[in-house]
């Protein structure tokens, strides 16, 4: 069984990701659109793609496409899924899944009305450290887990700068201001991918921007946003906390690795910085880091990477590391580029194998939900000086 896909969005990242799809067994032919048709159009003839559509309301109007995959800017996710939705298309959406507490719900009865796939891609899912202390929580090693930290660490200068005028043109200061706590769901994913549980509550402080380059500059931004750097504290269900941190100005080597985690139980605990990882318990400390990093499959100086800024490289040519199960995946992804730390490839045949079996993706709707919300209620909690604010939950997902 196969099915047809629409590319929403000729960036950077989905050129990367249609190859994926492209090359997946379950899928047959992919299509795309974008604001800029000439975008649509090299990508289209880079990568031999089906076609090309004028408009995103053209591509959910065809019969021809069955599904659409979302790589759109970060605060149109949820209008662009609820259409989809309601188009009768399956949906893979990059993160965030929406941006209020409001389109969130809108999603999940959208997907309860319409029975159709709604995936967000969250690359942190199948981040190494998430997936090995994952596979430790089932193994109960940790005892009694009742704290974590997950951070997402990426300073402007560090490739932000570019991505934002690649994808923001002339008004891209306004939108190279986007509220950090917004954009949580690697920091939060991270944690609750491994730790499955709910936030219930959250205190978030923001730390003002002092730069002076016009952006995070409240009289430029689009999101009326001057903070760069943000700390959040989240209560969890069942009791325990954990920490998230998003910084867009930090001295620290983000195009090495901008996620990372930790997690504390009775028993064990584990903790990643930018280079190493450590397995710990009251016996002594064993070093992982062998076991967490991913192996890249392209050179960062690849010729299709040269319009990437260098310092986001990393994130397109990572393969997989040892922690990483490749058994299921197609052998077509063999030879073929990963990234986000060996996340694509799974994420891309999640998708695929929900809507070909109609069975639940691993970051589905009440997942996604569980992974954005918190810091949608962070946000709020930040622009409120810290006040403490519960955070809603929509459930587990259904029962097939």
């Amino acid at each position: 069984m196969t099915f047809s896909l629409g590319i929403v969005g000729a960036g950077q990242f989905s050129g990367q990701f249609a190859t994926l799809f492209q090359a997946h067994p379950g899928v047959s032919d992919v299509y795309v659109t974008d604001l800029l048709p000439e975008r649509a159009e090299q990508l289209a003839d880079a990568q031999g793609l089906a076609g090309t559509f004028p408009s995103y309301e053209a591509m959910l109007e065809s019969a021809a496409v069955d599904a659409v995959a979302i790589f759109t800017q970060r605060w149109t996710h949820g209008p662009l899924v609820l259409q989809g939705l309601n188009a009768g298309k399956h949906v893979y959406s990059a993160v965030p899944m929406a941006i209020t507490t409001e389109e969130i719900a809108a999603i999940i009865d959208a997907v309860k009305a319409t029975g159709l796939t709604y995936m967000m891609g969250e690359t942190s899912e199948y981040n190494p450290a998430t997936v090995h202390a994952r596979n430790q929580i089932a193994e109960g090693a940790f005892g009694r887990l009742f704290y974590a930290e997950g951070d997402y660490v990426h300073d402007m200068d560090l490739g932000f700068y570019e991505a934002y005028q690649y994808s923001g043109g002339e008004n891209w200061k306004a939108t190279a201001s986007y509220p950090p706590l917004l954009y949580p769901t690697h920091a939060v994913g991270g944690v609750l991918g491994a730790w499955r549980t709910h936030a219930v509550s959250v205190s978030a402080i923001g730390v003002v921007d002092d730069r002076g380059d016009g952006v995070f500059d409240k009289s430029v931004s689009q999101f009326g946003n001057d903070v760069s750097n943000a700390t959040a504290l989240f209560e969890v269900a069942g009791g325990g906390s954990f920490r998230t941190n998003e910084f867009r100005r930090v001295g620290y080597p983000s195009h090495i690795r901008e996620s990372r985690f930790r997690f504390f139980g009775t028993e064990a605990s584990m903790e990643q910085l930018a280079t190493v990882a450590f397995w710990q318990d009251k016996k002594g400390v064993k070093d992982i880091s062998e076991l967490l990093e991913p192996k890249p499959t392209m050179s960062p100086d690849d010729p299709s990477l040269q319009h990437i800024a260098p310092e986001l490289r990393a994130a397109f040519t990572s393969g997989s590391a040892p922690v990483h199960d490749r058994a299921r995946l197609p052998r077509a992804f063999d030879n073929l580029h990963n990234g986000h730390e060996g996340s694509h490839h799974f994420l891309v045949d999640d998708f695929v194998t929900a809507v070909n079996t109609r069975t639940l993706p691993s970051v589905n709707a009440w997942v996604a939900a569980r992974y954005t919300l918190p810091g949608v209620v962070a946000h709020a909690s930040a622009r409120q000086g810290g006040a403490r604010l519960e955070i809603p939950d929509f459930g587990d997902a259904p029962e097939a």
